[in-house]
């Protein structure tokens, strides 16, 4: 009876121990990581290219970027390992094995394949089990998404981790470890994950500026060269134009837009777990939506009652109450209860009560009056009764219910059928409207579910998800989901995550709801994992949103706020641009024209101080949100910063020949101040420009930009006027550069709407525009 413990050790050493394996990697390795990929580098490069310059207050911000990056790559890779071990204390658990013809409990790390358990009532399953005797009703919906506990007997399985609610039952083990159906779960967790895409934004156009300066530093330092320039001016120029190029505060800018959006959020009851998860909901196209506890309440209510041979459907539903016990606190008698005071029926006194019997599949009670009632499976209430079952009990059963029939016998008479109750977890009230709105922001909903399609179908029709309703096995030989598919039913955790990577791979942002460990590695495998309220904790580490509210509700929220701070993040990414295309030819073409360098390092670190860092504010711009998912176009944005950069551009240049070789003659030392003045005038003059579509003087800035722009304008017009660091310049000079400017401005407010919307760049619209 059961192994031997030499079998039993000679299977562990063979098979391994039932837990899920832990990769540990050193504190030092994960820190390294985080700082080893090509935008760190960049920022890393950059600092070791101030230092080597004596920029030392420059090399501090850009190291204060890189550790503020850093931290955040940090925790995010701790949300993979936090989940697992949240998986792995759930296999910690002890089980009654049979060794050596003895029953003893052991670690259920110790068992191993053929091992003999026992579970009974409260028990967790230790490990994969084919039942060998006896029955249980095991609570499977953390696993596999079913709402309701299924009953297992002799021949079928039970899975690790599952709970059991009712019944006692002796199985041998099928599968330990990763091997078992939970740990499969684990191992799609650990290796689950999506990459970040606003990372990705600033590689692209890192290079895109990159390659421009290059270019210019090649044609410049050889035209410098061949007019026999000193080397040492040669590479001074090279360096400051290569740094111009590097975009240093642009992934902070973006990680604090997230973080104030999270902060925004969690106000609301949105908690944020990963802060890409924030905004790439703005390029969120798909939410694949868990049925149970989500668009459902997770709580079986009484659907329908069918009456049969004259009985009322009060009487049907008074019966059936009689033959219910509130103390299993099953979640079929608690709905028929509830059903039945909801209705004020009152339920006879009871004299003798059998409770369910996975054997005989009914419940029994006999009231004072002598009538005895019972509930149970159509089929088997049908042959009590000396029937066969109707028609009835599959038009129920095909709209997705769980169907009970009733019967009851008179004292001294013989069991008829009373009827049947149709059980169902109804939709919550507000998931069809909030389905229609995340529709109306260009989001389709998937409903993705363990249930069988009958049931999914019902659901969806009931909450307006269109769209055919395909089982997850017809996915699994084709290379993606099917196009336009509403309903993804029978679904098990591989499956889930199956479908986000075949959507992830067909070009999809995709969102994915859950609550549960079969969840888990879908969520972490979405761009958007969403952990909905009542979400075990396993379900909340691998996700990167944690609901703390019921429903979909919040979900429309966190998809505003994404694509306002996508809004805010799209307008500090044109300033970006337009400055490194602006700088770095304005300084090429002082070489070309006047064989002077019209910019020094130092005039260059402030002006990435004053431009970089404090146009940061630009996040906490006011903006309106898009009604279709916003994507990022790198290609659009430097097209767009191109046609603001061309007449802000020819102002500057302009206005250097102008105050050089006309009026007032400017020095070589004045001409930098002048240079210096005019680009940090241009970028603040360029936030607004590009903040929005229309005009600039439409749409109303945040306080803290303009006190921002005002302070940054300030601080400059002081150094200038003072000679601080740099030659001073005459006060009148200071005004002439604004009215150029602002000139310039002007053209490129009237040139970039149309551009604007070809590009289709802050695609903001004051009313929602018809499905």
């Amino acid at each position: 009876m059961g192994l031997s413990s030499a079998r039993a050790g000679a299977l562990l050493a063979e098979l391994g121990p039932n837990t899920v394996p832990q990769e540990r990697q050193n504190l030092v390795a994960r820190l390294a990581g985080t700082v080893w990929a090509p935008v760190p580098w960049m920022l890393e490069g950059t600092i070791v290219l101030e230092l080597v310059l004596g920029k030392w207050l420059d090399a501090a911000i850009v190291a204060a970027v890189l550790i503020f990056n850093a931290a955040l790559g940090f925790v995010q890779q701790g949300r993979a390992a936090a989940a697992l071990e949240l998986l792995r204390a759930r296999l910690a658990v002890f089980a009654r094995v049979c060794r050596d013809g003895v029953w003893q409990q052991l670690p259920a790390a110790e068992l191993v394949d053929g091992d003999l358990v026992h579970v009974r009532v409260g028990d967790l399953a230790p490990a994969d089990l084919r039942i060998d005797s006896g029955t249980v009703l095991v609570d499977q919906s953390s696993l596999t998404g079913e709402s309701v506990p299924v009953e297992c007997g002799t021949g079928e399985r039970v899975y690790a981790g599952a709970t059991i609610t009712r019944g006692e039952a002796t199985g041998s083990v099928t599968a330990t470890g990763t091997r078992t159906y939970f740990g499969r779960t684990a191992e799609l967790v650990r290796t689950a994950g999506t990459s970040d895409h606003a990372s990705h934004v600033v590689l692209r156009m890192v290079r895109v500026f990159i390659v421009i300066d290059l270019l210019l530093a090649g044609a410049a330092t050889t035209y410098l060269a061949l007019g026999g320039a000193a080397a040492e001016e040669i590479v001074s120029f090279a360096v400051v134009l290569l740094l111009a190029s590097v975009p240093v505060a642009l992934p902070a800018a973006f990680a604090l837009a997230g973080a104030l959006g999270a902060q925004h959020l969690a106000r609301r009851g949105i908690l944020t777990a990963r802060l890409p998860s924030v905004t790439d909901a703005a390029e969120m196209d798909v939410l694949c939506v868990d049925k149970t506890g989500t668009i459902t309440r997770n709580r079986l209510t009484v659907s329908a009652i069918a009456a049969a041979g004259g009985t009322g459907e009060d009487d049907v539903l008074r019966l059936a109450a009689a033959a219910c016990d509130e103390a299993t606190q099953d979640p079929i008698d608690l709905a028929i209860l509830h059903a039945g005071a909801d209705r004020g029926v009152h339920i006879g006194q009871r004299e003798t009560f059998v409770p369910f019997d996975p054997t005989t599949k009914r419940s029994e009670a006999t009231l004072v009056t002598g009538t005895r009632v019972a509930k149970g499976a159509p089929q088997v209430i049908a042959a009590l009764a000396g029937q066969v079952p109707g028609a009835e009990v599959d038009r129920l059963a095909a709209g997705g219910a769980r169907v009970l029939a009733v019967a009851v016998a008179e004292p001294g008479g013989d069991w008829r059928q009373a009827g049947l109750i149709a059980l169902a977890d109804p939709p919550r009230p507000e998931a069809a409207g909030l389905i229609d709105e995340l529709g109306r922001l260009g989001v389709r909903v998937v409903m993705i579910t363990g249930d069988n399609a009958a049931t999914a179908a019902a659901v969806a029709t009931e909450v307006g998800i269109t769209g055919p309703v395909v089982r997850a096995g017809a996915l699994a030989g084709t290379g993606g989901t099917p196009a336009g598919a509403g309903v993804v039913a029978e679904v098990l955790p591989a499956d889930k995550h199956r479908v986000v990577r075949r959507l992830q791979e067909a070009g999809h942002t995709v969102g994915m709801t859950g609550d549960g460990v079969n969840d888990a590695p879908a969520l972490r495998q979405a761009d958007v994992g969403i952990a909905v309220a009542g979400a075990g904790d396993v379900a909340k580490s691998a996700a990167g949103i944690v609901l703390t509210r019921e429903g979909l509700g919040d979900i429309v929220e966190l998809v505003r706020e994404s694509r306002r701070i996508h809004q805010r993040s799209l307008t500090y990414a044109l300033n970006v641009s337009v400055k490194k295309l602006e700088v770095p030819i304005l300084l090429t073409l002082g070489v070309f024209a006047w064989r002077q360098f019209v910019f020094t390092p130092l005039l260059m670190a402030l002006l990435l101080l004053g431009n970089d860092v404090v146009s940061m504010a630009i996040t906490t711009d006011r903006t309106d949100y898009a009604r279709r998912p916003d994507r990022w176009a790198v290609r659009n944005v430097i097209a767009g910063a191109g046609v603001v950069a061309a007449p802000l551009l020819a102002a500057s240049a302009g206005l250097l020949w102008f105050t050089r070789d006309v009026w007032p003659h400017l020095d070589p030392g004045q001409l930098r101040t002048l240079a210096y003045l005019t680009l940090l005038t241009s970028s603040q003059i360029t936030i607004y420009l590009v903040r929005t579509r229309r005009h600039a003087w439409t749409s109303r800035p945040s306080t803290p930009l303009w006190l921002a722009t005002a302070a940054n304008l300030t601080v400059a017009l002081v150094l200038a006027l003072t000679g601080t660091l740099m030659a001073p310049l005459p006060p009148g000079i200071a005004l002439l550069v604004l009215a150029i400017l602002l000139a310039g401005a002007s053209v490129a407010d009237l040139v970039k709407i149309p551009a604007f919307q070809a590009l289709a760049l802050h695609r903001l619209w004051r009313t929602p525009p018809p499905r």
